[in-house]
């Protein structure tokens, strides 16, 4: 009986166990912690890669600024188009006497209420010669879009079928107003935009390549905080012949064909 006890007491395999187990238990955890590492030091690298990408593409469409070629068609009684030092997208004939400015975002409700009331009166103004428009397309409201951008994306394609034709951009910018979106939702798809596109007579594939990539989207953001940096905080904002029209002119905004009689007043 005494062997038995004095085994039990002087064999040091209970404490190899206990090491072993003890042993097991930190290896484990190492191995977790390794393991949890591993995935964050992935994470972050994916978060890199995802920043740079980004950053590339920016880089990449802030050195892309859009032209609108001479030889581009021309719309009716010679009109064409050209991008103004301001990033505008101009629509008229050179000898124009006046010059519209329309300061807007494709996702602004109240835009789209300025151009159902003056749209058409703007395309006759420019096809008859007496103005040239000056669509100054922006970003302002990209947050309510839900993250999707719709705002940037919308002003991105604005440069994307005024380069290809200018002579159908006022068609393709009233079509776009028609189909608007409402704010807190995540705006037409490219797909959409490109539907309506086409639809405007634009059947080229480059310009729906232009579209899905962004191609303008550098441009549109310097644009975007050029127009902030000059004061402007509110779309629309109408200039004609360089003096703003009263953001409470209701009647010259928003009625029908209300801005005919300030356009004619001064062509004189």
């Amino acid at each position: 009986m005494k062997g038995v006890v004095s085994k039990v007491s002087n064999n040091p395999r209970g404490k190899n166990s206990l090491a072993a187990v003890k042993g097991t238990d930190r290896t484990r955890t190492i191995l977790i912690q390794v393991g949890v590492a591993v995935v964050l030091l992935a994470l972050i690298a994916a978060i890199g890669i995802s920043i740079a990408v980004k950053h590339s593409k920016k880089t990449s469409d802030a050195n892309a600024r859009p032209t609108i070629a001479a030889t581009a068609p021309t719309g009716p009684g010679g009109v064409a188009g050209s991008i103004t030092s301001n990033g505008s997208i101009r629509i008229g004939k050179p000898d124009a006497k006046v010059t519209v400015r329309v300061v807007a975002d494709l996702q602004c409700p109240v835009c789209q209420g300025f151009e159902a009331a003056n749209g058409q009166t703007l395309e006759d103004e420019v096809n008859n010669g007496t103005a040239a428009v000056e669509y100054n397309l922006i970003a302002f409201l990209d947050e309510s879009s839900m993250g999707a951008r719709y705002s940037s994306r919308a002003a991105n394609a604005a440069y994307c079928v005024a380069t290809a034709d200018p002579s159908k951009f006022q068609n393709w910018v009233a079509s776009m107003y028609q189909q608007q979106p409402q704010e807190g939702t995540t705006g037409l798809p490219d797909s959409k935009i490109i539907q309506i596109t086409t639809a405007a007579g634009y059947t080229d594939p480059s310009v729906a390549q232009c579209i899905t990539s962004d191609k303008y989207d550098g441009f549109v953001q310097k644009t975007t905080q050029e127009v902030i940096n000059s004061g402007i905080h509110a779309t629309p904002t109408v200039f004609v012949n360089g003096k703003q029209v009263d953001s409470n002119d209701r009647a010259t905004l928003f009625n029908p064909g209300g801005i005919k009689a300030t356009i004619e007043a001064a062509a004189k």
